[in-house]
């Protein structure tokens, strides 16, 4: 449990995932995605999660570079763990009040 925690650390990096689940997005497209974080914040947690092997960046030969980024399978595997959490939150709404 330690380990999915540490990987899921932080607002940023569980919805990175979650985008990346639908198939791969270049910086921009996550950006917008995500509701456009500083691109320090995303440039920092993409750097994380590619450290941790759960997401890949390919730099392709184009001009301007176009790079991309993917879940690899231990990035998908993620999917499990981000639907128990969105089922939980729909089953146990905030306290009112």
């Amino acid at each position: 449990m330690e380990r999915t925690l540490k990987v899921l650390d932080g607002k940023w990096t569980t919805l990175i995932v979650r985008e990346l689940l639908s198939g791969p997005k270049r910086f921009g497209e996550l950006r917008t995605a995500l509701g456009s974080p500083s691109a320090k914040t995303l440039t920092d947690r993409l750097r994380a999660l590619e450290h941790q092997r759960i997401l890949t960046r390919t730099v392709h030969a184009e001009v301007p570079p176009r790079v991309v980024y993917r879940l690899t399978e231990q990035g998908e595997s993620l999917s499990e763990v981000l639907y128990a959490m969105l089922r939980w939150g729909e089953e146990h709404p905030p306290a009112e009040g």
